[in-house]
């Protein structure tokens, strides 16, 4: 097959993003695919775009060759002035219309917003992971949490303020306050006192013009990937210092990640049965990946959904598809598959 890996953008996930596409891209390579490595900001400048899956060339070094240790998005953006009037690249839609399908190795708010499924919808374009309406969904943490409370899903209480407006004066310490619409825990903090609360509130604005307020979950945090409706193992993310915050979700060994997490059978299969609730109540497709807390006491609680977690050999979906036994090319190509049937079966 032609598939594009598309990755890149201008969210503040953009290496992230990056590194994900990268290990897909090699990943689908090694399945015999016909695959580009494409940054949907940059695009791709050359006149030869209509023969690119026939190039022999690392798109993934390509790419990296551009990508500087830790850019800039002002910098990154500065590459197009003209970004505003479009934000795809040069000959990203021309090169997804060639593809079989597009493979979403974007994250945070490009991609996961919806905003790009919907125009590939317009245009015909096939893509993996779930589609525009439940992107926008679980985007938006507000919106998520008041579905989950609807359908009797466990989630910290909490409120939500929009920039502008009177933030509560009174919260119960310590408090989470993160962008509503944030990913990898960028512009998320706790809050211990008053001081504390009101930088939480200055930095997620950074972020958002809407940040959630919400009640602290003392105890152990949990992730638990959801492929075609069905739970996978449960993993175990303990940070060596702090909360599971950007540092420690991507520098190496911040982290202790235990899978299968060391629960027992009931917890475990309580928490997968309320990720596989999740993913029906957000209208998920294809697969995703649900954020647990528990508390002292083993009650779990949903704090969101990611629906394009992570694709590096040792991200968490990765390894919880590992001890199943499913590789990580495996896993890219199950992917793939899933939603080329999805399309065909519409």
């Amino acid at each position: 097959m032609n598939i594009v890996v598309l990755a890149g953008g201008i969210s503040t996930e953009r290496d992230v993003s990056l590194v994900s596409g990268m290990g897909i891209y090699r990943a689908l390579l090694r399945k015999g695919h016909k695959a580009m490595l494409l940054d949907v900001f940059l695009g791709y400048e050359g006149s030869d775009w209509a023969q690119v899956f026939d190039m022999d060339r690392d798109w993934a070094a390509e790419v990296s060759a551009i990508k500087d240790e830790n850019p800039d998005i002002e910098t990154v953006k500065a590459l197009r002035p003209d970004w505003k009037r479009d934000f795809f690249g040069p000959h990203v839609l021309d090169i997804c219309r060639m593809a079989d399908i597009v493979f979403m190795g974007l994250h945070g708010e490009n991609g996961e917003n919806g905003k790009i499924q919907a125009c590939f919808d317009l245009f015909g374009i096939r893509y993996t992971g779930t589609d525009y309406v439940s992107s926008a969904i679980s985007m938006n943490k507000g919106i998520a949490k008041d579905l989950f409370r609807s359908a009797g899903i466990p989630t910290p209480a909490g409120t939500r303020v929009k920039k502008g407006q009177e933030a509560p004066a009174q919260v119960p310490y310590p408090c989470i306050v993160k962008a509503c619409c944030g990913g990898s825990s960028v512009g998320c903090t706790i809050a211990h006192d008053k001081a504390e609360y009101q930088a939480a509130l200055k930095e997620a604005f950074k972020y958002d013009d809407e940040v959630v307020i919400e009640q602290y979950i003392r105890g152990r945090e949990f992730s638990v990937g959801v492929v075609d409706g069905k739970a996978y193992p449960v993993i175990e993310i303990a940070p060596k210092s702090g909360f599971y915050n950007y540092k420690n979700k991507y520098q190496a060994g911040a982290t202790v990640e235990t899978c299968p997490a060391d629960l027992d059978e009931a917890r475990t299969r309580a928490m997968q049965e309320t990720a596989e609730k999740v993913f029906k109540v957000l209208r998920l497709k294809n697969y995703a990946r649900m954020d647990f807390m528990m508390d002292e006491k083993g009650q779990h609680y949903c704090l969101e959904a990611n629906t394009l977690p992570g694709m590096t050999p040792m991200s968490l979906l990765p390894q919880e598809a590992q001890a199943l036994g499913i590789s990580f090319d495996d896993l890219c190509q199950m992917l793939v598959d899933l939603s080329v049937q999805a399309y065909e079966n519409a």
